[in-house]
């Protein structure tokens, strides 16, 4: 049997998409993965396997062992985490997505999915309806390393015919994982703070507005993608993605109608210098047009959604 793997598959993306694939291909087509061992927990409905995306060789045999012909490549260190561990960061990034690349080259695998992120725009970029192919300034480790992967995964593609796909994520909001280090994961966390009945305390100011996109509407939007045919791909970068643009004060007006008594403080700290210079809307045309993108999401029903079905979550994550 044909299989797929998701690399850094205990983080917030990966975890709700191995489900998803699950359900789509059956759970004995799906393998994750991840360096951490004690996220075999997470992972009772489909195989796991403890795996280093830095160590080629051992890549390698999994994907040859294991009959692997897709892989979802999302191990990675986030926005905020990077600015801490800059080398680290980079270094995983860039080189462990090389690493796949040559090997996708090398045992002809059918599809790889890599996902890119709006930081790969910095001060210089528009900030309104930043388009597909805006100006690419970023400033940020994460962003740095993201704009270089999306030249990689073009590069390989016309060069070698690697059917490598991607999409540059907005904030994404999810509540079956807790924030990864990213700078919109407050958006996450706003919604913890709230049901626990605890202020919340923002680290970026109340007008900061930015792109994000609930998970369920992320994950849509990756599986559409890959099952899109080959010949409706016109992007081979990173596919321009959002669903909606909000501030912290508008989430948290939004939660203060199910949580009268939610309390809000503005603290900024470094993540903020991130984020200003990120945009705050996105024209995704290109998704659009291609693979017929559409969310299914706003800030409210996303609110709502969440409210719902956070509390039986949180002793899981």
């Amino acid at each position: 049997m044909n299989k797929i793997l998701v690399t850094g598959a205990a983080g917030q993306l990966g975890t709700e998409l191995t489900q998803k694939l699950c359900e789509i291909h059956g759970s004995e087509a799906i393998i994750a993965s991840d360096i951490n061992q004690n996220s075999s927990t997470k992972f009772s409905f489909c195989q796991f396997m403890v795996l280093d995306v830095m160590d080629k060789i051992s890549l390698r045999n999994a994907i040859v062992n294991e009959n692997i012909c897709q892989v979802y490549h999302l191990a990675a260190i986030l926005s905020a985490t990077a600015e801490q561990k800059p080398l680290l960061a980079w270094k995983l990034n860039i080189d462990s997505l090389l690493i796949l690349l040559d090997l996708a080259k090398e045992l002809k695998l059918d599809r790889i999915f890599w996902p890119s992120s709006i930081a790969v725009f910095g001060k210089e970029s528009p900030k309104e309806n930043t388009a597909q192919d805006a100006v690419q300034t970023a400033n940020t480790v994460y962003g740095i390393s993201k704009m270089a992967g999306e030249r990689w995964c073009d590069y390989y593609y016309s060069h070698h015919n690697v059917d490598v796909r991607s999409l540059r994520f907005p904030g994404l909001i999810g509540y079956k994982a807790k924030p990864g280090g990213g700078t919109t994961d407050y958006a996450v966390d706003i919604f913890h703070k709230a049901l626990a009945g605890q202020v919340f305390r923002s680290f970026l100011e109340k007008e900061t507005r930015l792109p994000m996109m609930y998970m369920p509407d992320a994950i849509k939007a990756t599986i559409d993608l890959m099952q899109a045919p080959s010949d409706n791909i016109t992007v081979r970068s990173s596919y321009n993605l959002t669903a909606m643009s909000f501030t912290p004060e508008e989430i948290y007006l939004e939660l203060k109608k199910h949580f009268p008594e939610f309390k809000i403080k503005y603290q900024p700290d470094y993540r903020q210098e991130i984020a200003s210079n990120w945009p705050q809307t996105i024209d995704d045309q290109y998704a659009r047009n291609d693979w017929n993108w559409q969310q299914e999401y706003n800030l409210p029903e996303m609110t709502k959604d969440i409210i719902k079905n956070l509390p039986y979550w949180i002793d899981k994550i």
